[in-house]
């Protein structure tokens, strides 16, 4: 895993995603690059309808919100 990123135009959820996101990070001490996505041309190529959106190495893991233990489980599979 090398790059995350939070799919999101701003929204409370895609805010809070983003935060979660960076605190699983910290907590399992991974090396990895965390995106914040928001431009929304960017957003509409990975075809995803339902924000935010997780993806992982540039495949789409999860959309909607997420728990921290729903993120923490998508990053030690």
């Amino acid at each position: 895993m090398k790059e995350i990123k939070i799919l999101g135009t701003g929204c409370a959820g895609c805010k809070a995603l983003y935060e979660t996101v960076g605190k699983v990070v910290a907590d399992l001490g991974l090396d990895v690059k965390v995106v914040k996505e928001e431009d929304i041309m960017n957003i509409m190529a990975y075809n995803v309808m339902t924000l935010p959106a997780l993806v992982i190495d540039e495949k789409v893991a999860a959309k909607g919100k997420l728990s921290y233990d729903e993120v923490k489980t998508l990053l030690t599979k």
